[in-house]
């Protein structure tokens, strides 16, 4: 029996930055708007399930995440299709439909594609694969957005330095917002990769995939730790799944969520959207994810099932 997953879902992610920089700039300083918010690219939440996902279920394929040869390199696009299936498919230019279907079938089989989805450009096979799940841009809801600067001292002396009786070893700098509670929206729509499942006879995103989604959605930030991330740390996760068939679209939740001063998550807004009985026929169940006694949510959702973050 297939296990498929066929409901949409609609939700929000918040991730708490304390003394930390969740998602740096190319100048190493927290993302900011033109009007100073403080936000983070959909990427970086991606790279936290996928690693997540890396690290914790081994028998899972995660195509789209960083590996290295034999010659501590990044493999390119080829070599990490080698990599996971072998030797790339080879066929003459009246078959090159045949190479694209074997390498969209291979790459179903990875988690990340069929959530995700992913763009696969190679000179042999050029495929493009909408997402199931598709996630926002995250802003900052605390009002507060303080970035400050911090040197930090190396051991070594500067190797670019010629003078020879050079005492001074090098200096950096580091980039750190005080605080940040940054909300991202996500959907869930199985039917956006529903014609390619069809061409590779593939189940597509299963209710599995789907319980490892929301695992991720919940743990991911707070399990990777470097020393920029230190400090950041799942919050809360919202998941509204609507009946099978429906086709209920909901806005964005991100400007739907507020963060008091006093640090309380406040899903007012969302709760007045989910109690319009249009919308109440629409929805199956509301999961709210959160860790009572560190995090304080106010208004929360109607009929909305309370479980524990972790």
């Amino acid at each position: 029996m297939s296990n498929t997953f066929h409901n949409r879902v609609f939700g929000c992610a918040v991730i708490k930055a304390v003394n930390a920089n969740y998602n740096a700039d190319f100048t190493h300083q927290p993302r900011t708007l033109p009007d100073g918010t403080v936000y983070a690219t959909d990427k970086v939440l991606k790279y936290t399930v996928r690693n997540y996902f890396k690290k914790h279920f081994a028998d899972e394929k995660v195509f789209y995440f960083k590996s290295l040869n034999d010659d501590m390199q990044p493999r390119d696009l080829d070599q990490t299709y080698v990599n996971f299936f072998g030797e790339f498919p080879k066929a003459d230019k009246k078959d090159v439909a045949k190479v694209r279907k074997t390498v969209l079938e291979n790459l179903l089989k990875c988690i990340d594609v069929r959530l995700f989805g992913g763009t696969f450009a190679s000179k042999d096979a050029n495929l493009s694969l909408h997402g199931t799940v598709q996630i926002t841009h995250g802003l900052n809801r605390f009002g507060e957005g303080v970035i400050y600067s911090e040197q930090i001292s190396s051991p070594f002396r500067n190797s670019n330095d010629k003078s020879n009786d050079s005492m001074q070893t090098t200096l950096g700098t580091q980039f750190k917002l005080k605080e940040g509670h940054y909300v991202h929206h996500f959907s869930v729509n199985p039917r956006n990769l529903e014609e390619m499942n069809k061409i590779a006879g593939s189940d597509g995103v299963t209710t599995e995939d789907i319980s490892k989604l929301k695992e991720a959605l919940r743990n991911g930030a707070t399990f990777y730790q470097s020393s920029a991330k230190a400090g950041v740390e799942n919050e809360l996760l919202l998941w509204v799944q609507l009946k099978q068939g429906s086709k209920l679209v909901l806005p964005a939740f991100v400007e739907l969520v507020t963060v008091s001063e006093d640090k309380e998550i406040d899903l007012a807004d969302i709760k007045t959207l989910l109690s319009k009985e249009s919308i109440k026929a629409e929805v199956e169940t509301i999961e709210l994810y959160f860790n009572d006694g560190i995090t304080k949510v106010v208004n929360i959702p109607e009929g909305a099932v309370i479980y524990p973050l972790n």
